[in-house]
């Protein structure tokens, strides 16, 4: 059985479908340059041996022999310093989530079947095309596909998805001829954000996307042609730092034009606030890219290197207080009060969300927050009165 962290990409890959069918030429851009890996891309693989163990122990047929693998693999994740009880309890979420959807596959159907991190190919459509699929059930000509997303940025929604609608084409191809296969759903669950986004999509819907957007794309993909393109898709890009057509697309921001050259109306400020956003994240891009070329040893124009401000730290803290104490100075001085650790650092690294709300729920208080300028788009509701709303917050100068 493969570790997840061992498990080698397509070049044209389910995970990175939205940036190649978007923008065919990046996946030939990006081939070659390292991956960079981040302690929450190690926690999420972490995340994913964890349910994965679960989920055969829980839902799969186990010998002696796979049960005794299991179970070390347990002690392996749980020796993890990525392991502890926020991981447990959002990992739980979601097992429980899948069992529920495998129980409703088994009372369509008794011979439902349940497939853990299978190989999923795709290459019908795109070239080398495969991907893996986290669970994957078949009951009573409905195939679902159900896939961890364990980070708590922002929600992943199903509905559209390319990486699972591939997904999905993956698993019909590889088992429609032994199952009469007409629906799909692909589900994406969020544990940590209480977010579990479903779509449900006739089989020949999923097909006419895979031979009309997918296959053209993907060739093109392939042999690195096509139109370079920005959008949100350059967000996870490995040369989003200096690529020209993202250049190209925020400067023409630059170019905005306003009407009347002394004062901007609130249309034109509204305007103006989305393409600041975008800006701003393009510029930290940028300097993030040549800061990598400059710590490389490649020469920057205009810009250099130098030493950064630094504080002063004690080499050995347990040393200076004791020639503290010795030198006359009180311990109420010199050291800081214990403080109680913070609401989010109690429940995920000490509790867990049970606990923590058995203990200590009927304590906590959520202050009002401070307004906040978001686009329209935005799910929260809109304040109407800042002055009556806010009549008891101070407000920052």
């Amino acid at each position: 059985m493969t570790q997840h962290a061992e498990r080698k990409h397509a070049f044209l890959s389910a995970s990175k479908a939205e940036q190649w069918l978007s923008c065919p030429p990046s996946a030939k851009l990006q081939d070659g340059l390292p991956d960079s890996r981040s302690n929450y891309a190690d926690e999420g693989t972490t995340a994913h041996e964890l349910a994965e163990i679960k989920l055969r122990q829980r839902l799969t047929v186990c010998n002696s022999v796979a049960r005794k693998t299991l179970a070390e693999r347990m002690e392996t994740i749980k020796a993890s310093n990525y392991y502890g009880p926020e991981m447990e309890n959002a990992i739980q979420e979601y097992v429980e989530r899948v069992e529920e959807r495998y129980m409703a596959a088994k009372a369509r159907s008794s011979d439902a079947v349940l497939l853990l991190e299978e190989r999923l190919d795709f290459t019908e459509w795109v070239p080398d095309g495969y991907g893996t699929g986290d669970v994957v059930i078949i009951a009573d000509e409905i195939l679902d596909v159900i896939d961890l997303k364990y980070g708590k940025g922002v929600p992943v929604s199903a509905v559209g998805n390319p990486q699972m609608r591939l997904y999905g084409l993956g698993a019909w191809f590889l088992y429609n001829f032994l199952y009469g296969i007409n629906q799909i759903n692909t589900t994406i669950i969020q544990p940590r954000l209480d977010s579990v986004s479903t779509d449900t999509i006739p089989l020949d819907e999923l097909l006419d996307w895979a031979e009309t957007v997918v296959k053209p794309t993907a060739k093109l993909a392939f042999a690195g042609e096509g139109e370079h393109k920005a959008g949100e898709h350059c967000r996870w890009c490995k040369v989003k730092g200096n690529c020209r057509a993202r250049a190209d697309e925020n400067m023409k921001a630059l170019e905005y034009e306003f009407k009347d050259p002394a004062l901007m109306t609130l249309e034109e400020v509204g305007s103006i606030l989305f393409i600041a956003d975008q800006l701003k994240v393009w510029a930290k891009d940028v300097e993030e890219y040549a800061f990598g070329q400059a710590v490389a040893g490649n020469k920057v124009p205009q810009w250099k290197l130098v030493e950064g401000r630094s504080n002063r730290a004690f080499t050995d803290k347990n040393a200076a207080k004791a020639k503290l104490l010795q030198a006359g100075y009180e311990e109420e001085k010199i050291l800081k009060p214990q403080e109680l650790l913070g609401i989010s650092d109690l429940e995920s690294k000490i509790l867990g969300k049970k606990v923590f709300k058995e203990l200590l729920n009927d304590l906590v208080v959520k202050p009002q927050g401070k307004p906040v300028l978001v686009p329209e788009t935005d799910n929260r509701a809109e304040l109407n009165s800042l002055e009556n709303d806010f009549k008891d917050i101070e407000m920052e100068d």
